[in-house]
Parts: C-alpha cells; structure tokens; sequence
C-alpha cells in the first residue's frame, strides 16, 4: 500500500511538472512579438527520494518521488550580447556621421543648382563685361548687382550650414538625456533585481530583460563596457567612466557654451565646477578609427559632425596637415563651413586686392625719411599714433585705380562690417639725419599714407568671412566710384589693365582645398573639390555604415535564434508538455484504480 501511494507522489509530481512547463510555453508564445523579450527555457530535476532500506552492502534502496521545475532559465549568449552591442554602437557611430554628410550635401546641392552655382556663373560673366568697357556705369552696375547676388547665395548656404549645427546641439543634448534615463533605468533594475534574487528561489526575468534591452539601446549611443556582479547587479561604464554600478548612478551634465549654445558632456562627479575645471566624457582628440576601437556610439558621432563653433577660413588657411586633422578636418560640419568660406574669402580678396593693391611699407618710410628706412609714427585723424614698420601693408598709390571722384583710398567692393579697409594717417618728412624737412614756408612737410587694417583672425569683424562680408555701400549708391581710372598726367584713363586682372582671377590657380589636399587650383576648381570631397566622404561614411548595418543584422540574428521565440518550437514543446500531463493523469488513474482495487478486495 505504501509503495502505491508513493506513486501517486510521482503522478502528482509529473502532473504539477507538466502544468508548470505549459505555463512557461504558453509565456513565451504571449512575447512572441514583445521586444526585448528573452524566451524562458525549462529545466526538469529529480525530487527527493525516500530511502526504505539501508541494509544493502552496495548501496541504499530508495525510491523517487517524481520530477520538479528545477530552474526556469534565460537563453542569452553573453558573447553575442557584446558583439552585438559593440557593432550595433558602432554602426550608429557611421550612421550618424553619415546623416551629417547627407545634410551637408543637400545644401551643397543648393549650390549645384541655379541659386548659387548660377549665382557664381554670373559674378564671373559680370567681369567679363566689365572688360569691355571698364568706365560703362551699366557694366559698374552689373557688377555690384551680381555681387550682391552672389554674397546673398553664399551666405544662405553658410546660414543652412549654422542652422544645421544647431540641429546636431538639440540631438546631442537629447542623447544625453535619453543615455541618463537609460543610466537611470539600469540603476533602478538592479535594486530591484536584487531584492527578487536575494533569497537565491527566485529568478527576476522580466527585470533582466529589461534591463538588458537597456544595455542594447545604450550601446548605440555610447560606448560601453559592463559586467554583472555576484549580487545580480550590473556595472556599467562609459568611454571608460563609472556610470551605473551597484549602488551609484552617475548622471552625465551639460555644460553650455554662452556664445553659441554648443553643448559638451561632461562628468559632474569628477570635475570641479566652482574652478571651471570639468572633466569630458569624450576624449575627441587623435585620429578616430576603427583600429582604435573609438569610432563607437552616436553621441560621439554627433559631437565630431558639429565641432565646437562655427567656422570660417581661419580654420584651414595657413594650417599644417597635423592641426588641421586635429581640429577642423574631423567634423564634418566644420569642414563645411570651413572650405566655403574659404572659396568666398579667396574671391573676395582677391578682387579687393586688384582694386586696392597693397605694398609693403618699407619703400614709403625710406621716402619720409630720407632713405634712412626704419620705422615711422603716423598720426590718425582722431590723433591716434600709429608706428609704421617696413612690413606694414599700406595702399599703393603708384599703381592703384580710381573712382570717378579721383579720391584715395579708392572704394573696395567688398566690406567688413565694422572694420574700414585702410586707416589715413599722416608722417612728418624727415631727412637722412632725422631733420624735418620744411616746404618753402618753413612749414614741415607731411605725407598721406593709407594702412591696410590687417585681418584679424580673432575677431571676425576684421575679417573677409561670410559672417561679416557685405558690398560697399558706397558703391550701391553710385556705381561710378567701382575704381575703373588711372592718372596719366593732368588726366584720366579708363585702367583696362587692372579690368583684364579682374576677369583673369578666375582662371589664376590662387587657392587650395586643405593642407590634405595641397594642389594649387583656380576658384572654379576648388569649388569642384569641394563638393567632390563632400560626396567621396559622404560615401565612405555611407557604405562603412552599410556594412556594419549587415554585420549588426547577422549578429542580431544569432542572438535570436538563442534567445528569440519561435512560434513553431514552442508549439513543439507544448504538445510534449500537454501529452506530459496526460500521460501523468492517466498514470494518476491506474494507480488509483489499483488502491481502490486492493482496498476493496482487502476489505
């Protein structure tokens, strides 16, 4: 009797097993579709066992007590999980490089079209007329009007350039808040992870799949290294910094630069604030490349694209290889911004240049000084004293043109908003000995000099960049001060020689792309380069991301074919399970039958 009801213990114990594995199944076909969701496998064990008999010499007689859930376990694979959250942060770092390019080259198709190409075409064709017949006010007139065209064009692509930065600052402060939710989420998982799991009975999978879907959207956004600790709890790091651990969430901070808004993440916990001492979350310094396992996650991406400021030709003219690929030639946005300014800066002066020559100033002191060279003090008109050294760029009045009012300095077609192109100022007229030289009144004689006020690479209201360009306005108001005469006694000429230097600047090879790229080219050249480099970048990124793109999918697919439901499999397994149970209550049955059979037969 005692061994009968003993295997009632064993249908039971089968019974409950199957029911308990049904529910599993049933579980993972609810999340077939649930994303993040990693399917439940079950694990069967022994019960315990009732010992009858300890004589025997070999071993004990016992008898089993059935089957039980012994575990009830994730199907993860944690080297899929971080190749999978390596590639996937990596492919966001292309993608996201890739967006800024597409960006870049829709304005550049802007200027491919008729609205700047056409308006460049026609500042160009301008000059050709103009050397037909340099003293026609009509041509003078064609002349400003393109100018203005062309400075309108240029300057609503390099506005569409700013703009677009700006775009990239409001993603880039958006990650970071979705990166310190994600931070905060993990965080808050493994409290509670740890709580389920204290007793060591309960498994918490639902928090762990979470938890882990988590961790896959934040390797997409930065780089990441983590690793579970004994408690059940995960510590994660960014770029290398403690961010979630088992105790401690670490929030990312903004810090806001005041001139332009740009934002920088930066780590509260270890910076000093009070002395404006921050410490970054990335370090964006170095070439970024794959070999160097820094070409992860989309923030970075988003930080490179946009760089920390608006640029303008300063930023690459003059530059050597090294600083340029440290600085400006590693965003996107700042080469942008850098190369079209430069095209525009290189145009402009260029024809200012020819207009308003410029000199040396050595050969004008030695002249004031009696050939005794040096330096001289020149006297502005609001009695400002200026020192004129030899290489102090003044106007060259021996070979510059003029406006029909015969004035110097003559009119520069392109102005800095702010900044007059040439300050007047006045030398006294000394002999080789240092002696004033006096007129037939006994008066000092004095002399007119025009200084070019240099460009200043700090302050941009002194430069010929786009954000402080504009045409003369003395010039828009008669178009007959445009220099276009030269003196040639007591009369004027009409200076076709300084036209034929106007129209010829086109086809003169006066600039190049970048230090990367050094070959001399003519200003419709370069305006070829530079949207060549734009699209050769744009396929790099493109294709890079691409792949990768490919590599994330293949990975992602072996992590579902371990931890993914398939419909099919579970469908498999619940019909084992259902005939599980069947098999257990008919088993129940027989053995029921046979008790009651020897309790009535007994009785």
């Amino acid at each position: 009797m005692g061994n009968g009801f003993g295997a009632l213990y064993v249908g039971v114990a089968g019974l409950q097993s199957s029911q308990n594995a049904l529910n599993t199944t049933a579980n993972n076909l609810a999340n077939v579709d649930t994303a993040g969701y990693v399917r439940q496998r079950v694990l069967f064990a022994d019960r315990n066992y009732v010992t009858f008999n300890t004589t025997a010499s070999i071993s004990k007689q016992q008898s089993g007590l059935g089957v039980k859930i012994g575990d009830v376990i994730h199907t993860r694979d944690i080297f899929l999980d971080r190749s999978y959250r390596t590639e996937s942060g990596r492919q966001a770092f292309y993608a996201a490089s890739y967006e800024a390019v597409s960006e870049v080259e829709t304005y550049y198709q802007e200027m491919e079209g008729e609205a700047f190409q056409g308006a460049l075409q026609d500042f160009w064709t301008s000059f050709q007329e103009l050397y037909k017949a340099p003293d026609d006010s009509i041509y003078q007139n064609l002349v400003i009007q393109k100018a203005q065209l062309f400075l309108s064009r240029a300057s609503a692509v390099y506005s569409g350039l700013q703009g677009y930065q700006l775009n990239i600052n409001k993603q880039i402060s958006d990650d970071i808040d979705t990166i310190n939710e994600l931070g905060k989420s993990i965080h808050e998982l493994n409290e509670q992870i740890q709580k389920v799991e204290a007793a060591d009975i309960e498994t918490a999978m639902t928090l762990r799949d979470a938890r882990d879907q988590a961790l896959d959207e934040l390797s997409s956004l930065v780089s990441i290294s983590y690793h579970e600790l004994e408690n059940g709890a995960v510590r994660v790091n960014i770029e290398g910094t403690e961010f979630v651990g088992k105790d401690w969430f670490y929030a990312i901070e903004k810090r806001e630069d005041p001139t332009n808004g740009f934002i920088t993440p930066y780590w509260a916990h270890l910076s000093n604030e009070e002395k404006g001492e921050y410490i970054d979350v990335f370090n964006l310094k170095g070439e970024i490349s794959s070999a160097n396992q820094n070409d992860i996650g989309e923030l970075k991406a988003l930080l490179l694209a946009r760089g920390d400021y608006a640029a303008n030709y300063t930023h690459v003219t003059g530059m050597d290889r090294d600083e340029y690929n440290n600085t400006t030639g590693m965003s996107v946005m700042l080469i942008a911004e850098a190369e079209l300014d430069q095209l525009i800066h290189g145009i402009v002066t260029a024809i200012n240049d020819t207009l308003c020559p410029n000199v040396s100033a050595s050969g004008f002191i030695k002249d004031v000084t009696g050939g005794a060279g040096g330096t001289v003090t020149a006297t502005t008109a609001d009695g400002r004293q200026i020192t004129i050294g030899p290489n102090t760029k003044i106007l060259d009045t021996e070979n510059c043109s003029f406006g029909s009012d015969g004035k110097l300095p003559p009119q520069e077609l392109f102005t800095r908003i702010g900044t007059e192109r040439y300050t007047t100022a006045t030398c006294a007229v000394t002999d080789a000995n240092g002696n004033p030289v006096l007129d037939a009144n006994g008066n000092p004689v004095t002399k007119e000099v025009y200084i070019y006020n240099e460009e200043d690479p700090s302050d941009t209201t002194r430069q010929y960049t786009l954000k402080s360009l504009s045409v003369n306005e003395a010039l828009i108001v008669k178009e007959s001060l445009l220099p276009h005469l030269k003196q040639n006694g007591n009369k004027w000429d009409v200076n076709y020689e300084m036209a034929s230097k106007l129209a010829s600047i086109w086809d003169e090879e006066r600039i190049s792309l970048n230090p990367n790229d050094t070959k001399p080219c003519t200003f419709k050249d370069y305006y070829k380069a530079m949207i060549g480099e734009m699209g050769t970048l744009g396929d790099v990124y493109g294709s890079t991301a691409s792949n990768l793109a490919g590599t994330v999918e293949s990975v992602d697919n072996k992590r579902q074919q371990v931890f993914g439901v398939s419909s099919d499999e579970e469908l498999t397994y619940m019909i084992r399970f259902q005939n599980a149970y069947n098999a257990s209550s008919r088993f129940i049955n027989v053995v029921d039958e046979m008790i009651e059979h020897l309790i009535t037969q007994l009785g």
